[in-house]
């Protein structure tokens, strides 16, 4: 008897029935998958939003104070042509980084509320003039009466002088908004929030800011708000 010849074996022989085939995956009714996608977009905009509310709170806590062209302050309620305390407070910071030589030039932001004689810009250029500032190392933006308003009105003051950055000065709720915005405009915006706002002495307030800004933000990266 010859023994078989040399090469691969061959391959067994599956002699196993196969099985049946498996039926189609039955989709699950209309209103089961409704229900699904709903809820996983709820929780990946509850992730937005939590990514969104501890973005402003870590940029609410850095100061990024350096060596810029000017220091921006952004504009808040005036009484009578007196600053309010919010807005003493940003003044108060911003003249102090001027002092310790951050940046030659001070641009005082916001416009004339309905009632108002006088800008928010206007008032808080009295104030600094008041505490020592030369008149001519102030510029003012009086046409903004929102956020972005004043950062436009801003990018075009600095533009038509060829400035590239700014300090951002306002309470800390604020700086992650001015950072985007300034962004917007073209130019670089370092934030250095106040630490004396009546707002920033009031948890509870503050976090009332910070939600209102967490839910608006979105709003600022498509150039809405």
């Amino acid at each position: 008897m010859q023994p078989p010849p040399r090469g691969r074996a061959a391959p067994p022989v599956d002699d196993r029935t196969p099985d049946r085939a498996r039926p189609p995956k039955r989709k699950r009714p209309l209103p089961v998958r409704l229900v699904r996608g709903v809820m996983k977009l709820a929780l990946l905009l509850l992730v937005g939003w939590a990514l969104t509310f501890a973005s402003i709170a870590f940029y609410g806590s850095r100061d990024e104070a350096r060596k810029a062209d000017a220091i921006v302050v952004l504009g808040a309620a005036q009484y009578n042509g007196h600053p309010s305390p919010v807005l003493q407070a940003r003044l108060d910071h911003a003249i102090e980084l001027y002092r310790n030589g951050t940046a030659k030039t001070l641009i005082m932001t916001g416009g004339q509320a309905p009632g108002d004689t006088v800008s928010e810009a206007v008032v808080s250029r009295r104030y600094a003039v008041r505490a020592g500032v030369p008149r001519g190392a102030i510029l003012v933006e009086t046409t903004g009466m929102t956020t972005r308003e004043s950062m436009r009105a801003v990018g075009g003051l600095m533009n038509d002088r060829r400035m590239k950055s700014a300090v951002l000065v306002s309470d800390p709720f604020h700086m992650m908004r001015l950072k985007l915005l300034a962004w917007h405009v073209g130019f670089t915006g370092y934030t250095s929030p106040t630490r004396t706002s009546p707002i920033s002495r009031n948890p509870g307030e503050e976090r009332k800011f910070m939600l209102r800004e967490s839910i608006g933000l979105p709003a600022v990266l498509f150039g809405l708000a």
